[in-house]
């Protein structure tokens, strides 16, 4: 796993062994987490979900504690998927990373607790799988306009974005700040010297 420009965020680029038969490669691997972050992926919820080309998910996050880590990868098609610093004090906070995930490379992307989440759908019927540390929880869950200007992501500019009425009235990262509704980066911080330390 190496680690992007976000703290707390990874791309997980695994062998792939191809022969006339297909391809083969190990998506999910403990001991991963353990050599690059010091402890394993506790998982409670698994996620699927299938777009039409252009479809925009996101930005999503949950308040932390405990919040959600995320392992996301992309097991058919391609998709555009940003990792959105918003945790409040931290030294890349407003910042973003964009990596391609597709079923040719598997390459993975794990954010931890208090990171922002979205992706593009690429293709038609592009299908992500993510893991979850955390189960879903409504009143935990939280989420910012993927179009916010002052964000600028640089989303494909030959796709029309298609999203839900609730990512499209998301407010924006300074509106989410100004109702104290994000993370912070000390927070976020504690939380995951605590996770180590129970490990």
């Amino acid at each position: 796993m190496q680690p992007l420009g976000i703290e707390g965020a990874w791309v997980d680029m695994p062998k792939v062994f191809a022969d006339n038969r297909g391809r083969f490669h190990e998506w999910f691997k403990n001991d991963r987490f353990h050599d690059s972050l010091g402890q394993g992926f506790r998982l409670e919820q698994a996620n699927c979900s299938r777009s039409v080309r252009g479809t925009l998910r996101g930005i999503h996050y949950a308040s932390v504690p405990p919040g959600q880590a995320k392992y996301v990868t992309c097991v058919g098609g391609a998709v555009l998927d940003v990792v959105v610093d918003i945790r409040a004090g931290s030294p890349t906070f407003g910042k973003w990373e964009a990596v391609q995930l597709d079923d040719r490379t598997h390459r993975s992307v794990y954010l931890s607790e208090g990171l922002g989440h979205a992706f593009m759908a690429l293709e038609d019927n592009s299908t992500v799988v993510y893991l979850c540390s955390q189960g879903y929880a409504p009143h935990r869950e939280f989420g910012i306009n993927p179009l916010d200007p002052e964000l600028a992501i640089a989303w494909p500019e030959d796709l029309a974005p298609c999203l839900s009425d609730k990512d499209a009235t998301a407010p924006t990262l300074q509106e989410a700040g100004r109702e104290g509704l994000l993370p912070s980066f000390e927070d976020c911080a504690v939380y995951r010297r605590s996770l180590v330390s129970s490990n």
